[in-house]
């Protein structure tokens, strides 16, 4: 799975996990509700990244959580739990962010192989010729 209960608590608050998950009534999360979204919502952006990248991942890229994270809560909003605008246009924010990875628009820091691309340490500095030299001016002052 891209994200955990831990994350999910972390980005939407436990108030609002055992909103979106509490089908009994207990006033606590239900981790089966949790974990069986947080499956499907992973298995969806595996949809998305299959065609570009190896899955399931070793070491998943972090930004892939919170997206995971907006999934699951679109996914657990249902028959007892109230869908609002800003779900659904996080949900459908994530899905356009998938479908770009899928084009190639965006990438994960990743090759095709799933390998993490490891950018350069060093930075060069070239400079040009002079402008402003004896040959360029005459030999002397402007």
């Amino acid at each position: 799975m891209y994200a955990t209960r831990e994350d999910m608590v972390r980005l939407f608050g436990e108030r609002e996990c055992v909103s979106l998950t509490d089908r009994r009534y207990t006033g606590l999360i239900d981790d089966d509700v949790m974990n069986n979204s947080l499956i499907q919502a992973s298995a969806e952006i595996d949809g998305y990244l299959c065609g570009r990248y190896p899955v399931p991942w070793a070491d998943e890229p972090r930004v892939l959580v919170g997206k995971c994270c907006h999934i699951t809560r679109y996914l657990l909003c249902g028959s007892d739990t109230q869908m609002t605008v800003a779900i659904r246009e996080r949900y459908e924010d994530t899905v356009r962010y998938l479908e770009k990875i899928a084009a190639g628009k965006i990438t994960l820091g990743r090759t095709e192989t799933g390998e993490v691309v490891r950018s350069g340490t060093g930075a060069r500095v070239v400079s040009g010729s002079r402008v402003f030299g004896r040959d360029q001016t005459g030999g002397g002052g402007f």
